[in-house]
């Protein structure tokens, strides 16, 4: 048997049907016992067959409250009014009007409530006449009765209505935090797309260029046609080791332990490797580095890589192989200022490239969510140049 946090639930139907019998049985056996004690020797009419008939009418119907309440009260209120009609003692038989107007007041609007409320005031102030009473005694029973269920009725309908609002904003809140959950994971999968898009796009411009250029040479210079297919081989070793890190994330579950470590994120620090394989793509590459280079932030780090290596990529697409390219470097004591230009030599003109591509989206993307700044666009003299800022914390020193 297990016991804690199991609750035992019983059909309101049920109670209702035992709370009827219970009330009609209590009804005629009080009835009986107290006409034999007493009532009988005060000229009130016996306490016959017709008298339980007329008890079971007032009282039976409360099996069903829940479900038709307007109806059990005026079949209630009509046996009642039957049994004081018919010169009964009415001091035993008022009790199951009184709930069935409960029963009304609690699951009707305020104005079908006011109305049970009068028809059970009225009732046992009719009770009260026949029963022999004083006007203030009858008035006061039928005030206070129908007073005592009014209060209790209209509060277990406030505290109903409570619940269901409490439900429903809970339900509100559950699905909130669903569509921020959704809304997370979309965003998650776009940073992941956006850094595919420059692993695949990067890696896969340099193996078609140097491919093309061991193709071109194969015959009349074996060896740069060999150091093109081993440049070949390294590059796309390294984008399977990149784009494997990158999709693990999406294999393992949150709370799983991983099969092994994730390849370290990229930064500047391999920039050299970035350029290497840019020079064997055909590229002229120049770097120069302003200012005292230090370890920034991972994430930092890891947007000026990227912006580097899409402007790269751009290049390889676009101006050719045949394009002078330089990579500035600038750092400031609380700035990172960077440009990619190339001469354009080789290339379409600026205003024919395609633009609104994911690369150019992403660089973006990236700069703004770090705080920077980010300009491309074609130069003057020619070529194309990505100018970004990015701020630098004193804690990254």
């Amino acid at each position: 048997m297990q016991r804690g946090g199991r609750r035992l639930r019983v059909d309101p139907s049920v109670v209702d049907t035992v709370l009827a019998v219970v009330l009609a049985t209590v009804t005629v056996v009080y009835s009986w016992e107290a006409y034999q004690a007493r009532y009988r020797h005060e000229d009130w009419r016996p306490f016959d067959g017709w008298a339980v008939a007329l008890c079971l009418l007032v009282t039976l119907p409360l099996a069903v409250r829940r479900r038709w309440p307007w109806t059990v009260l005026l079949v209630s209120a009509a046996g009642l009014l039957a049994f004081l009609a018919a010169g009964y003692q009415p001091s035993v038989n008022p009790w199951a009007p009184l709930l069935a107007g409960y029963s009304v007041i609690v699951r009707r609007p305020t104005r079908s409530a006011a109305g049970a409320a009068a028809v059970v005031a009225g009732l046992w102030l009719a009770a009260g006449f026949q029963a022999r009473v004083s006007v203030e005694v009858s008035l006061a029973q039928s005030l206070i009765g129908t007073g005592a269920i009014w209060l209790f009725a209209t509060g277990t309908r406030n505290l109903a209505e409570r619940n269901a609002q409490l439900a429903e904003m809970t339900e509100r809140l559950r699905k909130e935090q669903e569509l921020r959950a959704r809304h997370a994971v979309v965003e998650e999968r776009l940073r992941i797309a956006r850094e595919l898009h420059d692993v695949v796009a990067h890696h896969l411009s340099a193996l078609a260029v140097q491919a093309g250029l061991a193709g071109y040479v194969f015959d009349s210079d074996p060896p740069a046609a060999r150091a093109a297919l081993d440049s070949i081989g390294a590059t796309g070793r390294e984008a399977l080791e990149e784009m494997r890190g990158l999709l693990q994330v999406l294999r393992v579950a949150p709370d799983a332990e991983e099969d092994g470590p994730y390849l370290p994120t990229p930064g500047l620090d391999r920039l050299d490797d970035l350029v290497d394989r840019a020079r064997a793509a055909g590229l002229d590459v120049r770097v120069t580095v302003t200012g005292r280079p230090r370890p920034l932030a991972p994430g930092v780090d890891l947007c000026a890589f990227r912006v580097v290596q899409e402007s790269l990529t751009n290049v390889i697409k676009h101006a050719g192989p045949a394009a002078r390219v330089t990579v500035a470097l600038r750092y400031a004591a609380d700035r990172l200022d960077a440009e990619v230009a190339d001469d354009g030599a080789g290339g379409r003109p600026a205003a024919q490239l395609p633009g609104g591509g994911l690369g150019l989206i992403g660089m973006r993307e990236r700069v703004k969510l770090y705080g920077g700044s980010v300009e491309a666009g074609p130069r003057p003299p020619g070529g194309f140049a990505v100018v970004f800022s990015l701020p630098v914390l004193a804690a990254d020193a």
